[in-house]
């Protein structure tokens, strides 16, 4: 760092030449304080403003860049850096997906995913072509175009609560196709380029074959390597090591596939698929996630950085009509496909076509080789990719306007949370319903201490005049619960009746309090299945009105004049089909077809087991 050290003069005798110099050359630690406090003014100014973490990013890189203040003369090595963060997020969301539900996926992945990338390449191809681009470079731009920000559009659906929605399902296996098609249109480029030279056939092959031996050691690894390897670091109760091996497993499986040509984020995602169903994954995903967080908040700075605000002055019109044409062509197909692929509704359509209708960060590495490769003049690719950033940084304000469109009003703040006073529940109750209630009384009428917490101030008031010991407060926030005594706590009975926060708090008590034991609350078959994709048992999944149900039935057989015994035999025998049906199902919720199916299979099934034991019964049992 200091140049005239070497002639033996030190710091303090340096030049003031010497020492200005040191002082303007830029240095790790003072990128590093610029972008952490940029990012915690403008995040926070950002999410305070109700927009969102992902536009503060985009925003304070913007600022921080060339043409605001001029803070970042060389982005290059932070760029790459950054990609660490798309890594992480695509492992994160890999852990989520075990190989079954990526298999009932398929169709969604190469379905809709196809259909998206092949229509918004041809309508954005077509319109670069009339615009004056030549075919093959029209051809290269629509493809480019078509792909759209996997870190971004998951980052919002993630920020949103929205990853297990319709449209966030649809959005991530349109997302998932596009990483795969990144392959074929790098291949693709040399080839339509008129800068290429042709490659022998033997090198192809050897590139193939390097392919597929890669994803065959990602795939044997996972299998047979990792969940021993986890089992031995998780053996030595060394927290700082498990996460080093986490780390290890993401980076290395992304180097593997980086070496094959191909997409880092999808070895990544790979390795995450593979470690779905082991037992060591939520404790992965909390290792992971802070790495995560802070790489992704450096891409999207990294991103705002790279927008070129000077070539908005001089070209606005040119800017504005690739921005417009992009997010309209782009945004016509989404929408159908999800109003027809993914049978969404109008809230749903809208939100996956603002998601994924922006460019992604792939566009930049396509336009940059289809220049190398004659396909594109240096013009029209830093056109292409200002209107590219400028699209992905619009995403979450029109994300904002339609829901701010589409929702009514906001609902008021709620009042300050309780002050808990109990000491070493054996139970917390989230939620103080109808279900939370009896809960609460059973456990009253057996001296077992328990905790309750609930988010509607007027059921606390009400509750609290008939004595209840009852707190206000949100059993979805971790530091909460720690003063609920959820530490030390052994049952968490989660009874909320809003299915996203039952599940935003069932998730958040895997990661943060996994000693507990988790009894919940599900509406219906959908939320229960949800519930079970957190490794709830789904004897620990209670649907709400099954049991009421089955009584009730119960009691309408006896009044048919069915023997109450025997009334009680076919309501429990239905009781266990139904359980052996919903582990069946599981499998396959997120496939319509296979589900309702499914549903048909189990009606017949269950027709047969009543008819086995009919015999002469009254025409009451059928």
């Amino acid at each position: 760092m200091y140049a005239s050290s070497q002639g033996g003069i030190s710091p303090i005798e340096m030049p003031r030449s010497s020492i200005l110099a040191t002082v303007e050359t830029p240095h790790f630690l003072q990128y590093a304080v610029m972008f952490l406090a940029a990012a915690v003014i403008a995040v926070s100014v950002s999410r305070r403003a109700g927009l969102g973490a992902v536009l503060g990013y985009l925003g304070a890189g913007a600022v921080i860049g060339p043409h605001v203040l001029g803070l970042t003369p060389d982005m290059q090595q932070a760029t790459q850096f950054s990609e660490l963060g798309v890594i992480f997020l695509l492992f994160i969301i890999g852990l989520e997906l075990s190989p079954q539900r990526l298999w009932v996926m398929r169709r969604a992945v190469f379905g809709a995913g196809a259909v998206q990338v092949i229509a918004s390449a041809s309508l954005l191809g077509v319109a670069a072509w009339l615009a004056g681009v030549p075919r093959n470079g029209a051809l290269i731009v629509g493809l480019g175009l078509a792909l759209s920000s996997t870190a971004i559009g998951l980052q919002i659906l993630a920020e949103r609560k929205e990853l297990a929605s319709a449209h966030g399902r649809l959005a991530f296996a349109i997302l998932l196709f596009q990483d795969l098609a990144a392959i074929p249109i790098l291949a693709l480029i040399p080839l339509l380029g008129t800068h290429a030279a042709a490659g022998s056939p033997a090198a192809e092959g050897l590139t193939v074959a390097k392919i597929i031996t890669v994803i065959a050691a990602i795939v044997v690894g996972g299998r047979w390597l990792l969940r021993p390897i986890f089992r031995a670091v998780a053996g030595l109760r060394i927290p700082e090591v498990f996460t080093a091996t986490a780390l290890l497993v993401v980076l290395g499986v992304a180097w593997l596939m980086q070496l094959a040509g191909m997409q880092m984020s999808l070895g990544a995602f790979l390795a995450g698929v593979l470690l779905a169903d082991s037992e060591y994954r939520h404790e992965i995903e909390a290792q992971i996630e802070p790495f995560k967080g802070l790489l992704l908040g450096l891409f999207f700075l990294s991103v705002g950085v790279s927008l070129d605000l000077g070539l908005i002055r001089r070209e606005p019109a040119q800017i504005a009509a690739i921005v417009a044409a992009l997010l309209l062509l782009k945004s016509a197909v989404l929408f159908a496909l999800g109003k027809l692929s993914g049978k969404l509704d109008l809230a749903g359509g809208l939100r996956l076509a603002m998601i994924l209708a922006g460019g992604g960060e792939f566009a930049f590495v396509v336009f940059g080789l289809a220049t190398q490769h004659g396909l594109l003049t240096t013009a029209q690719r830093d056109a292409l990719v200002v209107a590219v950033t400028l699209s992905m940084a619009l995403t979450p304000l029109s994300l904002i306007a339609v829901s701010r469109w589409l929702a009514a009003r906001k609902a008021p703040a709620p009042p300050p949370f309780d002050a808990i006073v109990d000491e070493h529940p054996r139970v917390i109750i989230a939620g103080y319903g109808r279900m939370g209630q009896i809960v609460a009384r059973i456990l009253r009428a057996q001296r077992i201490a328990f905790t309750a917490l609930e988010t509607s101030a007027e059921q606390v008031d009400f509750s609290r005049r008939f004595g209840s010991h009852i707190y206000f407060g949100d059993p979805g926030r971790p530091e909460l619960l720690r003063a609920a005594g959820a530490d030390k706590a052994e049952i968490f009975v989660l009874a909320t009746d809003d299915p996203e926060a039952n599940l935003r708090t069932a998730r958040m008590v895997k990661r943060a309090f996994p000693h507990l034991k988790i009894v919940a609350r599900a509406r219906n078959r959908q939320h229960a299945f949800r519930l079970m994709d957190l490794s709830i048992a789904d004897d620990d999944v209670v649907r709400e009105t099954l049991y009421s149900s089955l009584e009730m039935t119960r009691r309408v057989l006896i009044e048919l004049g069915l023997d109450s015994a025997l009334a009680a035999e076919r309501v429990e025998k239905f009781r266990v089909h139904d359980a052996h049906v919903l582990q069946i199902q599981y499998l396959v919720y997120d496939d319509e077809a296979a589900l309702v199916q499914s549903s048909k299979e189990a009606l017949d099934d269950l027709g047969r087991l009543f008819e086995a034991d009919r015999g002469d019964e009254t025409p009451a049992a059928q």
